[in-house]
């Protein structure tokens, strides 16, 4: 459980982090990071239940990459009031997510 804190915490500084360095993708704060990091982790679970690993942000491919941005997109409209994303921002955020995520995985082990 430790953990799975430990990690939507570093998920929530890391879109804080993206939100401040790229353009298009604006956060409410860091309890609005965590709110987004919970969205965001919680649909890309179920896209991955639904539609096998493969399609999985951590496969690192175009697929990838594509359904890792629509998540961030597609996110905003859970949770608007902390949450502002375009579609721009959200193709730049899941590029920089996925480099900081090659570097520092987020994934638990």
């Amino acid at each position: 459980m430790f953990q799975a804190i430990v990690r939507f915490i570093v998920s929530a500084l890391v879109l804080l982090l993206v939100s401040y360095f790229v353009p298009g993708i604006k956060v409410a704060g860091f309890w609005g990071a965590l709110a987004a990091a919970a969205v965001i982790a919680l649909m890309g679970y179920l896209i991955e239940r639904l539609m096998g690993e493969s399609i999985s942000p951590r496969s690192r491919g175009i697929v990838g990459f594509v359904i890792a941005a629509l998540v961030i997109y597609l996110a905003q409209y859970l949770i608007p009031s902390m949450l502002s994303v375009s579609v721009i921002g959200a193709l730049l955020a899941a590029f920089v997510i996925g480099i900081i995520d090659a570097f520092v995985p987020t994934t638990i082990r």
